[in-house]
């Protein structure tokens, strides 16, 4: 189901970019996500989304951007794609995201968008306009395997989509790495995906990984990824019942394992494990 809302604040602001992803304004267009990805954190109770599968369009959204970008005293990066994807299905409609950056565009702000849609190609053009000042895609890929991706990430693109809109932007000098994030205990904390992905990374232009090797598990959030798991993957989720207990933070028994071989990778092709964030020009001292 999709609905129409009046967002009263669009931009939320941080004190100072956060440190993984230089984000220091959020936006997001939509609440609730088409990609029904099994893991989502989004669906905890503290983000009050009744039904993470109902779309609700922000229609007033552009209107506020206007008003408030030129309001910020302080010019830092935009992020879009937290709590949901900013290029899901409904995004080829109305065409939120793209309007939204034209305007992000002619007040010259830096911008991070993070999906798992190819269809941010469809902006290059305002990306590559952006990109005079700052501007950085990048792809959240979990699994080198199209099939599996399908299965954990039903209303996504396939992961192969995402590597090819990676080269896309890449071959347009547009800043583009991969958020490697969650990995998936017992179910994609494998050496062999973790190299997987960064090689075809490293092959589809991305200039940095982003790696959490992990999931986190709270509450209604939990609850429907542990239903999904009986449902695809019989048996796991009492391992993860044993493993994880009630925490909120599940790290994959690999994750040490996993760190070295992906800083080993990284090493080797010249990839970053930290993205290079929006600088702003400094101002000449006066004499």
């Amino acid at each position: 189901m999709v609905t129409e809302i009046q967002a009263r604040v669009l931009l939320s602001s941080h004190p100072k970019p956060d440190p993984w992803f230089g984000i220091r304004y959020t936006m997001n267009l939509y609440r609730g996500c088409q990609h029904q990805c099994i893991y989502c954190d989004s669906r905890s109770e503290c983000y009050r989304i009744d039904d993470f599968a109902d779309i609700q369009v922000k229609v007033n959204a552009l209107d506020l951007l206007r008003k408030e970008l030129p309001r910020k005293r302080t010019k830092g990066t935009v992020g879009t794609g937290s709590m949901n994807d900013p290029y899901m299905p409904i995004e080829a409609e109305r065409n939120m995201t793209g309007r939204a950056l034209g305007i992000i565009a002619e007040h010259q702000f830096p911008v991070h968008i993070i999906t798992k849609s190819d269809l941010v190609v469809r902006d290059l053009a305002t990306l590559q306009a952006i990109s005079q000042v700052y501007a950085a895609v990048s792809f959240t890929i979990t699994t080198a395997d199209d099939d599996l991706g399908k299965r954990l990430e039903p209303g996504a693109p396939r992961v192969s989509a995402r590597f090819a809109a990676m080269q896309t932007l890449a071959a347009h000098n547009i800043l583009t790495g991969v958020t490697l994030m969650p990995v998936l205990p017992f179910i994609e904390d494998t050496a062999d995906n973790i190299a997987a992905i960064i090689t075809r990374a490293r092959d589809s232009g991305a200039t940095y990984i982003l790696p959490a090797f992990g999931v986190t598990l709270r509450d209604r959030q939990r609850d429907y990824y542990y239903a999904k798991l009986d449902r695809l993957f019989p048996g796991l989720r009492p391992r993860y019942e044993r493993a994880f207990g009630q925490r909120y933070s599940a790290s994959s028994p690999n994750a040490s394992r996993l760190y070295q071989l992906c800083r080993d990778l990284c090493d080797r092709y010249g990839l970053a494990l930290k993205m290079p964030f929006y600088q702003p020009p400094t101002q000449l001292a006066l004499l």
